[in-house]
C-alpha cells in the first residue's frame, strides 16, 4: 500500500483518510474545499474532531449552537494562526461557508470527556524550530497541553530550500522516551505547481518509501522516520494530525543523524 494519498483535483473532498483505508487504529483526516454557500453536515459518531479553518470564513453549528464567522486567512502561508473548533463525540455538525474556504478535519476515537470549544488564534503557541536551512515555523493548534482525549494537531511552514521534521525522527513505540502515534501530513505548496519530498523509513528498512509530494497531497506515517524537504523556490506547508494509545508527543531521532543536533 502506498503511503501517498493524491489530492482530488476537483470536488468538495480534497483528501480523505480513515483508520480503515490507512490500515491503522486511530487517525482520521479529511480536507474539504468549499465554495460560498456550501454546507457540509455530518455527525462525529464515536470520534472527537478538530476542525481547522485553513482558509476562508465559515459558520459552524454544533447541535443548536452556532459559532459564527470563524477563520480569517486568505492563505495557509499567511503569518497568522488559524481558527479551530474542538468537537466531542456524538455531536451533529453543520459547516456553512461564507465564501471560498478550506478545512482540515482531524479525528480520533474518544469517549466524550471534554466539551466543545472554539480555539482562537490567540490561544495557539507559535514558535520557530531549527536553524539555518533547517528553520521552520510551527503553530500548535491542539497540543498535549490543551484538552482532548487522543488528538494532537499542529501546522508547520517550511521555507523554500529548507528541511523539516528533521533530523529524521520517529514516534512508533511506547516508552518514557517515545510514544506511539500515527500521523498524517497534509501538504500545500506555494506556488501551487511545486513539489516537495518526504521519506518514511524504519531502522531495518522494512518500510522505506520516498515520495514526491504535490499541492494538497497527504502522506501517511504509520511508523518510522518521516523527514521532508522543500526545494528551492517553493514554500511548504503541512497540517499534522497525530493520535495513538497515549496522548503525548515524545520522539526519537535517527541515531545516524543525531550529530546534527549535537553540533548546534
Amino acid at each position: 500500500m502506498s503511503l501517498l494519498v493524491k489530492a482530488n483535483k476537483s470536488g468538495r473532498v480534497v483528501a480523505e483518510v480513515t483508520p480503515q483505508s490507512a490500515h491503522w487504529r486511530y487517525v482520521g483526516f479529511r480536507a474539504l474545499r468549499l465554495s460560498g454557500g456550501d454546507v457540509e453536515s455530518f455527525t462525529t459518531g464515536s470520534t472527537e474532531l478538530c476542525i481547522t479553518v485553513l482558509t476562508g470564513t465559515v459558520d459552524v453549528q454544533l447541535g443548536d449552537r452556532t459559532y459564527s464567522a470563524l477563520g480569517s486567512r486568505a492563505s495557509v502561508f499567511d503569518p497568522v494562526s488559524p481558527t479551530a473548533v474542538y468537537v466531542p463525540p456524538g455531536r451533529s455538525v453543520r459547516i456553512a461557508a461564507r465564501g471560498p474556504a478550506e478545512l482540515g478535519l482531524s479525528s480520533a476515537p474518544a469517549s466524550g470527556r471534554y466539551a466543545e470549544r472554539v480555539i482562537e488564534p490567540t490561544q495557539m503557541r507559535r514558535s520557530v524550530r531549527g536553524q539555518g536551512s533547517n528553520t521552520r515555523h510551527v503553530c500548535d493548534i491542539l497540543p498535549e497541553s490543551e484538552p482532548a482525549e487522543r488528538l494532537l494537531v499542529v501546522e508547520v511552514l517550511t521555507p523554500a530550500g529548507h528541511s523539516s521534521s528533521y533530523p529524521p525522527h520517529k514516534h512508533d513505540s511506547a516508552s518514557e522516551q517515545e510514544t506511539s502515534l500515527e500521523e498524517t501530513y497534509y501538504h500545500q505548496l506555494r506556488p501551487e505547481q511545486g513539489f516537495a519530498f518526504q521519506r518514511v523509513y524504519t531502522d531495518d528498512r522494512s518500510l522505506d518509501e520516498a515520495m514526491a509530494v504535490e499541492h494538497r497531497d497527504t502522506v501517511l506515517v504509520p511508523r518510522g522516520y518521516h523527514p521532508c524537504v522543500a526545494p528551492h523556490g517553493y514554500d511548504l506547508y503541512y497540517l499534522n494530525t497525530m493520535a495513538g494509545p497515549e496522548r503525548r508527543w515524545a520522539f526519537r531521532n535517527d541515531p545516524a543523524h543525531e550529530w546534527i543536533v549535537a553540533s548546534r
